[in-house]
């Protein structure tokens, strides 16, 4: 099954070196997804270290656009807050909406990379339109009932698999549910990216 195996295979998107990761393998472009990628399925919110991150990448001359197959109002607010194009009810892993993400960032497959949690939406469609997948594990466990049985067919095909980036993350960038002592601040979704 190579279309469902990821070229790579991070904890979190911030484990993902802006510069060795995506600059110097030639990708300008990255195609995000929403739910469980950037934005926490449980609380809703951008963790401080995502947002970091994609403050960083838009810095170095990453375009990034959203696409999502989530049909909500939310996901068009969030894509305004954080200043970025997007490609909603996107029927991932359809070619269509890859296609528009395409034309909308005036992208090259060559020079674009898919980045997601999930084998069957993510990495499957960014591989039938013939571009790069990274895998993320998702940033919590909470997720739709649908997703959630997927995750035991991911687990089949990812077997003893171990992301890059896994070890305990920093008090400065655990996601509040990884934090020990329960104390958070949450990380509202207008200061994730100071850019906008």
């Amino acid at each position: 099954m190579p279309f469902l195996k990821p070229d790579r295979y991070f904890s979190r998107l911030s484990k993902v070196d802006i510069d060795r990761d995506l600059l110097a393998l030639g990708y300008r472009n990255v195609f995000l997804d929403v739910d469980n990628t950037i934005l926490t399925r449980d609380t809703h919110e951008v963790p401080r270290d995502v947002g970091l991150w994609l403050g960083q990448a838009r810095d170095a001359g990453i375009s990034f656009c959203l696409v999502s197959n989530n049909w909500h109002e939310g996901v068009y607010h969030l894509a305004q807050r954080l200043s970025l194009p997007i490609v909603a009810k996107a029927v991932k892993p359809l070619p269509p909406a890859f296609m528009i993400a395409l034309s909308k960032l005036g992208a090259k497959r060559a020079q674009t990379v898919v980045i997601g949690d999930q084998l069957v939406t993510d990495v499957l469609g960014a591989h039938f339109m013939g571009m790069k997948a990274y895998l993320l594990a998702p940033l919590v466990e909470q997720d739709l009932p649908h997703t959630l049985m997927l995750r035991n067919f991911e687990r089949l095909v990812m077997g003893d698999r171990k992301p890059e980036g896994a070890c305990t993350p920093s008090a400065s960038t655990a996601h509040p549910a990884e934090k020990a002592n329960g104390a958070h601040v949450p990380t509202n979704i207008e200061s994730a990216n100071k850019e906008g």
